[in-house]
């Protein structure tokens, strides 16, 4: 909120509602993945760190830490890398990319399917000895690290820019234009680059276009995680054997070619902006809102939660985030889902004594039907009048 307040007095235009909406509903995907497989994940550290490890460093020394941040950012900048330059990882990673804009919400649109690989990486942390607490604790560290960098209002810092990763070695990162491509994987430390050579810096004389080369053109939460997956398979099919179809998810996006990189002429880009009328991009607004508290709740109390009924909740949000996708991109049956979701909820809410485990208050149960059967009359009355004015 800060940034998008300070860029709209210095009159920039790097917040768009619609697709930091996207972006927010991208984090949530994510945490909620998170919420089903990091278990998964941490459990495979544990298992190789208890029974593979070369040595056993001690949590409590803080140069165990340094050394420890300073092994997971290598990792992390061989992850990345490989994310960008294997098909199968890009189609994970691709979801981080999709925006036309760079802000920070840009930086919460996170992957939702990295637990297939994204462990993997890491591993070398837990034969080298570094023990499971810490290797969260730097990991954590080293993803809040990232989340400034996502701004356009951060210009150049001088000699940080190049030790460290910085907003402007990271916009080169996001950049569609010909000479941002596969550059400044670094997470912490922008010197895994400069070792490896795919350091670039910023250059003021071209202006960064934002975004993926193929446009995802969708406010669509799930579309954005399966899209290239399902580009992938699409391609795979058509291959004559195992080999080839195999040889499709482990090149590079785009396949192998001699060809190089195709030609991009950023002149006159523009970012996507689906026509939605403002009264109900300022609607979706106020919904997302109201949803963050179940957001909030639903991870606060997943590892709690049965797997039934951890998967009910997620499957509540996914859909609720899915309505509200429709509503951005006007699809034809939006409003009337959207209707569905909210007299859902509000009668859900009217009638349950007990919301996955936690009692309801009797202040809930009397406003959230009333915030849900308002929001849907205004919806159908601000329906009505966009037609009638169309």
């Amino acid at each position: 909120m800060f940034e998008a307040l300070v860029a709209y007095r210095q009159g920039k235009a790097v917040y768009d509602i619609p697709d930091a909406i996207t972006s927010l509903h991208q984090g949530v995907l994510s945490q909620l993945s998170g919420l089903i497989f990091k278990m998964v994940f941490i459990g495979l550290y544990v298992t190789v760190f208890e029974h593979y490890k070369a040595t056993a460093f001690p949590a409590d020394n803080l140069l165990v830490w340094i050394l420890a941040l300073v092994f997971y950012d290598f990792c992390y900048y061989w992850s990345h890398r490989l994310y960008h330059e294997v098909s199968i990882f890009w189609a994970s990673h691709i979801v981080h990319h999709s925006s036309d804009y760079y802000n920070l919400s840009t930086a919460l649109r996170q992957p939702s399917t990295d637990w297939l690989f994204g462990w993997l990486f890491f591993l070398p942390l837990a034969v080298a000895g570094v023990p499971p607490d810490v290797f969260i604790g730097v990991g954590l560290i080293d993803l809040l690290y990232q989340y400034w960098v996502h701004t356009e209002l951060v210009g150049r810092l001088g000699w940080i820019d190049s030790v460290l990763v910085t907003p402007s070695n990271h916009r080169v990162h996001h950049g569609k234009n010909d000479y941002c491509i596969d550059k400044n994987y670094g997470g912490i430390f922008i010197i895994w680059d400069r070792i490896f050579g795919t350091f670039e810096m910023e250059r003021a004389d071209e202006k960064i276009m934002y975004g993926i080369r193929t446009p995802l053109h969708s406010y669509n939460p799930l579309w954005g995680v399966v899209h290239y997956y399902y580009e992938l398979w699409q391609t795979a099919r058509t291959r004559p054997d195992w080999r080839s179809s195999l040889g499709v998810l482990i090149a590079p996006p785009g396949g192998w070619s001699e060809v190089g990189l195709t030609h991009l002429d950023t002149t006159g880009m523009v970012r996507f902006r689906w026509p939605t009328p403002t009264s109900i991009r300022w609607y979706v607004v106020v919904q997302y809102v109201l949803s963050v508290p179940f957001f909030m709740h639903c991870i606060a109390i997943g590892d709690q939660l049965s797997a039934t009924d951890l998967t009910l909740y997620v499957a509540f949000l996914v859909v609720t985030m899915q309505v509200l996708g429709a509503l951005l991109n006007t699809s034809r049956f939006s409003v009337g889902l959207e209707l569905v979701r909210t007299l859902a909820v509000g009668l859900g809410f009217a009638m349950a004594t007990f919301w996955f485990g936690d009692a309801i208050p009797i202040v809930l149960k009397g406003v959230v039907p009333v915030v849900m059967v308002a929001s849907a009359a205004w919806l159908m009355a601000e329906t009505r009048k966009l037609k009638h004015n169309s």
